[in-house]
C-alpha cells in the first residue's frame, strides 16, 4: 500500500501528538479508518474521555520535521506502506514509523541481532565482530544499536554485507560521540533506523523504545555479554515476547559479564558457540506475519455514552486488565469498551498496553 502525503502528513501528526503511544495509534486507525480522520476527530474524543486542554502539533513543526529529514536524506517509512518492515508490523504494537538514513532495503531481508556489554571484553568483542561477519557472508543483515563494545563490534563485523544502527535519539543523533566514524561507515554501507524526530537527542527513557525495534526487527537476538541487570537482557526479554528466538553466548563464571547470557541460557535460551548453532535452529521452516485486521471495535457504536466511560474508568486499577475481562465486568460489549478506553487514555485517564491490557 502507498499513501498520499495527506494521508502520511497526518500519519506523522498523529505519531507525535501528546498521549497517542503506539498501542493508541494503532487503534485510533483501526476505529477511524486513517490518520486524517482521526486527526478530525481527536480532539471530540479527548474531551468525552474526561480530558483539557488537548493540542495537536502544528503543522508547522511537523512541515519542519520533514524538512529536517529531507535536507539530511532520510527515508520516512510509515505504518502500513508495503516497506514498512515486515518483521517489525508483527511486534504488538509496531512502532507507528521510521526514519531512516541509508540503504533501506536492508531492513526487507533477514536479520539478526546482535547486542551485548559496553564495557566488553576483547575476547566478547572478537566473538561478535567474528559472528557478525559469517552471518553477514551468509546473508543475514546483523542489526544492534550502535553502543560502545559488542554493539560496535558487530557493527564493525557486517559492515561490508550490511548492517542496521537503531539509534534511540533521531538519525542524526552520534551517540556515543566516539562512534562518529562507525556511524558515517553504517550510513554509507548500511542503514541507521529511528522512531524519534530528525534532530532529536536520546534520552535515557528511549532505549528501551529503541530495544524493542532491535528485536522487532530481526528473526532472533544473540546476546555475547552483558551483567544481569542490562539493556541487553531488555532486548532478549523483548524478542521472547515478540516470538523472536533468543541466543546466548557462555562464558566464565568467573566474569560478570557472563551472568546474563549465562542466565538467559538457565531460563533455555539456545546456545550459540558459532553461526552452526544459529542456522541449526532456523532450518526448522517458520513464519512472523503482520497480523490481520484488528476487530477490537467491531460493533461499536460511533459515539460511546459519558456513563459507559465513567463505568470503565472505575473499572480500572494498576494492575493491568483484558479488556475482556473489563467488558464483562461493565456489561457492555467489547468493541465499545475498547473505545471507552480509547477515549480514557487520550485523556490521560488510562494506559494502553499491549495484548488488549489497560490500567491506570
Amino acid at each position: 500500500m502507498t499513501f498520499d502525503a495527506a494521508e502520511r502528513f497526518a500519519r506523522l501528526r498523529l505519531a507525535r501528538t501528546d498521549r497517542v503511544g503506539p498501542v493508541a495509534f494503532r487503534q485510533l486507525l483501526d476505529r477511524f479508518g486513517g490518520a486524517a480522520r482521526a486527526l478530525e476527530a481527536l480532539p471530540d474524543v479527548v474531551r468525552r474521555g474526561g480530558g483539557h486542554g488537548f493540542a495537536l502539533p502544528s503543522p508547522g513543526e511537523i512541515e519542519g520535521e520533514l524538512e529536517r529529514g529531507e535536507r539530511l536524506g532520510a527515508r520516512l517509512i510509515v505504518l502500513g506502506e508495503d516497506d514498512y518492515p515486515e518483521m517489525l508490523a508483527a511486534v504488538d504494537p509496531p512502532p507507528p514509523l521510521l526514519w531512516t538514513l541509508g540503504d533501506a532495503d536492508l531492513l526487507a531481508r533477514p536479520c539478526l541481532a546482535i547486542v551485548g556489554a559496553r564495557i566488553a571484553s576483547a575476547g566478547g568483542q572478537r566473538i561478535a565482530r567474528g559472528l557478525a561477519q559469517q552471518l553477514g557472508e551468509a546473508g543475514h543483515v546483523v542489526v544492534s544499536g550502535m553502543a560502545r563494545g559488542i554493539d560496535g563490534a558487530a557493527h564493525g563485523g557486517a559492515l561490508p554485507t550490511g548492517t542496521v544502527a537503531v539509534l534511540g535519539g533521531g538519525v542524526d543523533d552520534v551517540y556515543p560521540p566516539d562512534n562518529a566514524d562507525l556511524y558515517r561507515q553504517i550510513v554509507e554501507q548500511g542503514c541507521v533506523v529511528s522512531e524519534s524526530p530528525v534532530g532529536a537527542r536520546a534520552q535515557a527513557r528511549d532505549f528501551p523504545r529503541r530495544n524493542r525495534i532491535i528485536s522487532g526487527l530481526s528473526r532472533g537476538v544473540v546476546v555475547v555479554e552483558a551483567e544481569l541487570r542490562s539493556g541487553s537482557l531488555i532486548t532478549a526479554r523483548l524478542a521472547a515476547e515478540q516470538g523472536r528466538e533468543v541466543f546466548a553466548v557462555p562464558g566464565s563464571p568467573l566474569d560478570p559479564r557472563a551472568k546474563g547470557p549465562n542466565e538467559l541460557l538457565r531460563q533455555g535460551a539456545i546456545l550459540c558457540e558459532g553461526l552452526a548453532d544459529i542456522e541449526r535452529e532456523f532450518e526448522r521452516p517458520r513464519t512472523i506475519r503482520e497480523p490481520a485486521g484488528d476487530a477490537t471495535f467491531a460493533g461499536a457504536p460511533d459515539r460511546i455514552e459519558a456513563e459507559l466511560v465513567e463505568r470503565v474508568a472505575a473499572l480500572l486499577s494498576p494492575t493491568p486488565t483484558p479488556r475482556d475481562e473489563l467488558a464483562r465486568a461493565a456489561g457492555a460489549p467489547v468493541g465499545a469498551v475498547a473505545a471507552a478506553l480509547l477515549e480514557l487514555s487520550l485523556a490521560g485517564r488510562a494506559t494502553l498496553l499491549p495484548g488488549g491490557l489497560a490500567s491506570l
